[in-house]
Formats: C-alpha cells, sequence, structure tokens
C-alpha cells in the first residue's frame, strides 16, 4: 500500500518556463537600470522559444551590445538565480496536493541550485503541505538525482520502506531509475509540449506508469 507520495518540483507541480519568463524579466530591469541595455527580456525570450537552453545571457548580450565584459555574465546569473520568481501552480497540483495531504504523507525531491529551489517553494506557498522537502544540493552536487541519497532521506524522515513510496516526475534521464532500484513506484507525467515527453530513455530509467495529469493519481493510488 502507497502510504507515502512524492514528487519532483520543476515541470511537474509548476511550470519551470514562468521561472525562467520571470527570470529574464529580473535580469532585464536590472540591466536596464544598471547599464541602460534595453530589450534584454524580448531577445532571451526569443532565444528560449527557439529551444535554446545554454549561453543565452552570452548570446542575448552579443544580439544587443556586440560586445561586453566576461564578469557581467556572472551578474546576470546571480541575478537571475536569487530573484524573488512569479511562478504558481499547476491546477492539478494543487488539487493533487490538496488532496493526497489528508490520506498520505507528502514529499518533495528537488535538484538544482539551493536558494533558487527554495524561493521557488516560498513563491508557491507549499511548505507547509509537505511532511518533508529534500534539497539534494544540500548534500553536495554528487548527490542530485538519480542518487540514491534523496530517496533514503524520505525513506528515514518518514519512516517507511520503498514499496510504500511514489515518485512523480517529468525526466526520465534522472528521476526514475533510482527510486525503481530502491522498490518505489515510478510515475511520470507527460504533460502536452513537456520537455521529456518524447525521450525515449533506456529501459531502466523508464518509469512505471505514464499520466498526462496529476488527476489521474486518484486511480492509480
Amino acid at each position: 500500500m502507497i502510504k507515502v507520495v512524492v514528487f519532483d518540483l520543476d515541470d511537474t507541480l509548476f511550470p519551470e518556463h514562468q521561472f525562467v519568463i520571470s527570470g529574464f524579466s529580473a535580469v532585464s530591469h536590472w540591466l536596464a537600470t544598471k547599464y541602460s541595455v534595453p530589450d534584454f527580456f524580448e531577445v532571451a525570450c526569443h532565444f528560449f522559444q527557439q529551444g535554446i537552453r545554454q549561453n543565452i545571457f552570452n548570446l542575448a548580450l552579443l544580439e544587443l551590445r556586440g560586445e561586453y565584459e566576461p564578469t557581467i555574465i556572472q551578474e546576470l546569473v546571480d541575478i537571475y538565480r536569487q530573484h524573488v520568481p512569479t511562478i504558481s501552480l499547476y491546477d492539478d497540483a494543487k488539487w493533487a496536493i490538496n488532496y493526497f495531504k489528508k490520506y498520505k504523507k507528502l514529499g518533495i525531491i528537488t535538484d538544482g541550485y539551493l536558494p533558487t529551489q527554495q524561493r521557488k517553494i516560498e513563491a508557491l506557498d507549499i511548505n507547509s503541505c509537505f511532511d518533508v522537502i529534500i534539497y539534494s544540493e544540500l548534500y553536495g552536487r554528487e548527490n542530485w538525482k538519480p542518487s540514491p541519497l534523496s530517496y533514503q532521506k524520505i525513506m528515514e524522515f518518514l519512516g517507511c520502506q520503498g514499496n510504500e513510496c511514489v515518485y512523480i516526475g517529468d525526466n526520465p534521464v534522472k528521476d526514475f531509475v533510482t527510486a525503481r532500484k530502491l522498490d518505489w513506484l515510478t510515475i511520470q507525467i507527460c504533460r502536452e509540449g513537456g520537455e521529456y515527453c518524447n525521450i525515449t530513455p533506456q529501459k531502466s530509467h523508464e518509469a512505471n506508469l505514464k499520466i498526462k495529469s496529476l488527476m489521474e493519481l486518484k486511480n492509480l493510488l
């Protein structure tokens, strides 16, 4: 019997692109104020919509200024990571949290830069809804998923066995392989247009089940 429901955060409980857009807006405001550089937001969003995920700050500054001091990139990264984001839960995530917190223990496992992930949780105002939130960065980047440590911490903190846990995430590259080895049930959320929906992972990395909405969990669990 499943006693513990654990979620990934980014693109599982809220759309990560909201954070990206919010971060671009913060960086754009800072650049316009400090360096009188206009239009960063529009240019950065254009690159993001083209599917570019690396070096967007570099590419945007090259287009806007032609050249720039390399040190400015770290400043932009810091602004992006440390801004207070404007983000909101998916509707089905709101439902799932409110529904399952009545019957199950709830957890989150999230990778990423620690202050950034903490600000996301604060902005979503969900900290009190969960029995445990594991920020894997606290244990060193080598313990980001698929390291077993975060899953083991969940079982340790909540006093449960692997076969009593389910993990719901979106990324088959890292979310499910270790959870399955620990005897967790694994479920991939495949939202329309999701970043990883069209990836075909190794068999060992696949989730046990796939869903399109977290509302499907009611019948599955």
